[in-house]
């Protein structure tokens, strides 16, 4: 796992090593362990490697055997050594053993189709000299991040945006389209950025930039699910041979490994699979209540056996990480998960270097409980669609509180309509009232609904759950997910990897029937019969937490004062109005609403503000002279 930038000009000048150093520099926590420079007319590529396969060749750039290929990448590539016997046989000559160089050999033989054999997480750039041209790659998934800025002068691109941001002439904007996306869906969904004019490639997609500045963005591979009827036992048996197989690919490493672990049946898959082939280290963190998921992971792991090391977030603890976690994360994530999970990768990073861990599952299995709604809509799903608009009308006009007035309004919604995600926050009216934007912003820039619908467009084939999922392994997952499991683990030089992220896996998991991911009354009905005697029987029908921060209580108590002071000291009212946030933190103190999550959108949002649109050079900085202020 390593941190990748550069800089491409289109009028050749060769770019000064000093702005790549600062570049390079500024995501050192990404790459402590090395760095490199190459420099050329017309391009720039700076590196920092975190070491974790062969450690002592693995320096970057890395060029072929006559420097007319040079590449700088982040990642890891499961399957490169198989790759790197074939283009062996096919008269490629290699001076590394590295994942990285095999890489440049495929580009060689395949151009830009080389992402078509890799199996791996990579965001990559390569610079062809003898066209003169770059060229990058995302992973199928977006579990490596990529982002990018062009001017019509130059090309800037990096794993991290704080790495842009050093660049020399850039500006700092905030994206006013892209804060209304946030205030929805909880992150800013690809392509966009909250920092205007710098985008993210998205996952699956390459780019490819010409001397003149001519920039082509191509999608390569598409998480579509498609299922086929076949034997629920021999689905049983292919998904424990798939996920068995994926553990081992994804363990190779020459550092430590370990596994994150939860109260869940995902990550102990994992690590129930990683204690079969070695002695393992597992982690694990929880707040203080009758959610704390260290209580059931400490069972977990004394049932695996594995060395097992935990710690108790206290309110003091989860909010002394916001000052780095909000600087680590480059764009706001409203999603209180990623503080626990910085807390996590923290105690990780003090024994091993290689973490599992179980994100992705939900997506590929049917693991969220929303995704059992369309069952329980079925009653009305026979409706014809002009009966099913006159009902919803009517229902419309029945007060708050009726019952069934929900269950009708949504069972008369079509899905495109009512179903965004694995999270939804704000609705396009209480955006009006909250925000001080342009009203005519409001109306016309291109809502969540708009977002969604380019990849509903696509799967009208499809039953309603399996479209759900794809709308999530599309928006949520990158989003959400996968942008806060990179951002928290790199802050403390930890490699993250996701076996159930894995494309072979996939390939095999769009497939399984709708009723087989869902039945009986469950959700991941089919991977949960996959692990019986594989993981322990109490994990195996348990529900889902997913890190679950008290947020509730603690905005209702000194943490809540805390919060809006520093909301109103960052610098945020030209975009929000805080006399309604201010009403928000009443209604909420008072037991009017349960507001918690909206808070923390708007607070999430002012922390990133202060530390990045405010001066701030270093983790934190803008916000730390908050908490100095307010007395934390």
């Amino acid at each position: 796992m390593c941190g990748i930038t550069g800089v491409m000009y289109f009028d050749a000048r060769e770019p000064k090593e000093a702005m790549l150093r600062q570049m390079m520099d500024v995501i050192e926590h990404r790459g402590p362990n090395d760095s490199g420079v190459f420099t050329d007319p017309g391009i720039g590529l700076g590196f920092r490697r975190l070491s974790i396969i062969d450690l002592k060749e693995g320096h970057q750039p890395l060029s072929n055997e006559d420097d007319t290929v040079w590449i700088v990448f982040n990642g890891e590539i499961y399957n490169y050594q198989r790759l790197r016997e074939d283009l062996l046989a096919r008269g490629h000559r290699f001076k590394t053993h590295t994942d990285t160089e095999v890489i440049v050999h495929l580009y060689e033989e395949y151009g830009e189709h080389c992402v078509d054999h890799l199996r791996g997480m990579y965001g990559f750039v390569i610079w062809d000299r003898r066209k003169r041209e770059l060229f990058g790659a995302r992973d199928h998934f977006g579990i490596k991040p990529f982002y990018y800025y062009t001017d019509g002068s130059r090309f800037l691109f990096g794993s991290e945006i704080k790495s842009l941001l050093e660049a020399d002439g850039m500006e700092r904007r905030v994206n006013e389209d892209s804060l209304l996306q946030y205030l929805t869906f909880q992150y800013v969904p690809e392509p966009e950025t909250m920092f205007a004019g710098i985008r993210k490639l998205p996952p699956a997609h390459t780019i490819r930039i010409t001397a003149d500045g001519r920039m082509s963005v191509r999608r390569y591979w598409d998480p579509m699910f498609a299922p086929v009827q076949r034997p629920f036992a021999d689905v049983v048996e292919e998904l424990r041979a798939k996920l068995r197989d994926s553990v081992v690919h994804h363990m190779h490493s020459d550092v430590e490994r370990g596994c994150f672990l939860s109260s869940g049946i995902d990550s102990t898959a994992i690590a129930a699979h990683m204690k079969r082939i070695e002695p393992i280290r597992t982690f694990s963190v929880g707040f203080d209540g009758p959610n704390n998921e260290t209580v059931i992971a400490r069972q977990t792991a004394q049932a695996l056996g594995t060395e097992h090391y935990e710690k108790l977030i206290t309110a003091d603890d989860f909010f002394g990480a916001l000052p780095k976690a909000i600087w680590h994360q480059d764009e706001p994530v409203a999603d209180p998960s990623a503080i626990a999970l910085y807390h996590v990768a923290g105690l990780a990073a003090e024994h091993i270097t290689v973490v599992l861990s179980g994100e992705g599952a939900d997506e590929l299995f049917g693991g969220y409980r929303i995704y059992r709604e369309p069952l329980s809509l079925r009653p009305l799903a026979w409706l014809p669609r002009p009966v099913m608009r006159l009902v919803h009308q009517l229902v419309r006009f029945l007060p708050d509180g009726v019952k069934g007035r929900n269950y009708l309004l949504r069972g008369t919604t079509p899905l495109e309509e009512r179903f965004l995600g694995n999270a939804k926050l704000l609705g396009e009216a209480a955006k009006a009232e909250l925000l001080q934007l342009d009203r005519k912003r409001l109306r016309t820039y291109r809502d969540p609904w708009q977002v969604a619908g380019d990849f509903y467009s696509k799967t009208r084939h499809l039953d309603p759950v399996s479209r759900m999922q794809y709308i999530d392994m599309n928006l949520w997952l990158p989003g959400d997910i996968l942008m806060k499991a990179d951002k928290m683990t790199m802050a403390h030089s930890l490699e993250l990897r996701v076996p159930f992220l894995d494309k072979e896996l996939f390939e095999f998991a769009r497939t399984i029937p709708m009723e087989y991911r869902l039945a009986e009354g469950t959700t991941k009905y089919v991977f949960r019969k996959a692990m019986e005697g594989i993981i322990p029987d109490f994990i195996l029908n348990r529900p889902k937490l997913g890190f679950p921060v008290p947020l509730r209580e603690w905005v209702k108590g000194p943490q809540g004062a805390m919060m809006r002071e520093q909301i109103r000291s960052s610098g945020i009212e030209p975009y929000f109005d805080l006399k309604v946030v201010d009403r928000m933190f009443d209604q909420h103190a008072a037991g009017h609403g349960d507001f918690a999550r909206w808070i923390w959108a708007v607070y999430v949002f002012g922390l990133w503000h202060a530390t990045y649109m405010q001066g701030a050079t270093s983790p934190g900085l803008g916000l730390e002279r908050q908490l100095e202020s307010t007395g934390t």
